[in-house]
């Protein structure tokens, strides 16, 4: 990891938020930065994360769009509701809806999905199936083939899973998950400042001012890797109404999550990896996701 100490990642405050309701009552909170009369943008964010994480890559396209962030039920911004709506089908479902409340509440415009890991993925397998977007621009998204491919995975899944149910859910102070951080093979390429800004994302005061607690519980975490190998397989890209981008991790890389699928043959994508960036590329290689972004959506404008 590049030298942590120097580096603080300053988010701003949001132009506007907005609490979303979805069906079983859960509220997910908008907001939205950069430039009002852009193209919109709808992120979010991987496993156990937080879209305000993945601030070093979406800075960079707060001057020309209309950026609308989110953090999926159970992270980041975010209450804890209950484990057994903690699901990718919940997740899809939630997606759609929230859709609807972006519209509802600052206008219907064409807006492109911008997506990592499980929120890529539910972005697939949502009702709309991308019939909301003018593009979708997928980051490494948990995929897999049947056959061999998909027993790797579900080996990689099940391995992931029992870690993760391993992890402290509570720090005594914020430091000691930065420390932490500083030493996972998992951010080992992460530009400088991400250790800091994982621990103000991804942490809050537990009530009564007694330490820290994950946003989002281990266990949540851990259940949608223990069910990944069942979505990973259930994408077909046929159905996907609109452009779809992916950009993949280095497939010649080690893991640094799950296996990351080759989907050059599927001629319904547009796929491309980024050399020597792991499942974080965002975190890694933040201004080239950014560029790789900026080529594809001025591809589609110009045809």
């Amino acid at each position: 990891m590049t030298d942590d100490s120097s580096t603080r990642w300053a988010i701003p405050e949001p132009l506007e938020t907005i609490d979303a309701r979805m069906a079983d009552g859960t509220v997910i909170t908008l907001r939205r930065h950069g430039n009002p009369d852009g193209r919109r943008l709808v992120l979010s964010h991987g496993n156990g994360l937080a879209i305000d994480l993945y601030y070093p890559f979406w800075s960079l396209l707060a001057d020309d769009f209309d950026l609308v962030v989110h953090d999926l039920r159970n992270h980041g911004w975010n209450s804890v509701g209950t484990l057994r709506d903690h699901t990718v089908p919940t997740f899809a479902r939630d997606h759609d809806t929230i859709l609807d409340v972006i519209d509802e509440r600052w206008g219907d415009k064409p807006k492109a999905g911008v997506f990592h890991s499980v929120s890529a993925l539910t972005s697939l397998l949502s009702p709309a199936k991308g019939s909301r977007y003018s593009a979708l621009v997928l980051f490494d998204p948990p995929l897999c083939k049947p056959g061999r491919s998909h027993a790797d995975f579900d080996t990689a899944a099940k391995e992931t899973a029992a870690l993760t149910r391993r992890r402290s859910p509570r720090f005594a102070t914020s430091q000691d998950l930065i420390d932490l951080v500083q030493f996972m093979p998992a951010f080992r390429g992460a530009v400088g400042g991400i250790a800091k800004l994982l621990a103000r994302t991804t942490l809050r005061e537990i009530d009564g001012g007694d330490g820290f607690e994950l946003r989002c519980p281990p266990e949540y975490e851990a259940q949608i890797i223990d069910y990944a190998n069942v979505f990973a397989v259930s994408v077909e890209f046929e159905e996907i109404k609109c452009p779809v981008k992916v950009i993949g991790a280095d497939p010649t890389l080690p893991f640094s999550y799950l296996p990351t699928l080759d989907l050059s043959d599927i001629l319904s994508v547009d796929y491309d990896f980024l050399p020597d960036a792991t499942h974080f590329l965002q975190l890694e290689k933040p201004t080239e996701c950014a560029a790789a972004l900026r080529r594809f959506l001025d591809s589609l404008s110009a045809t």
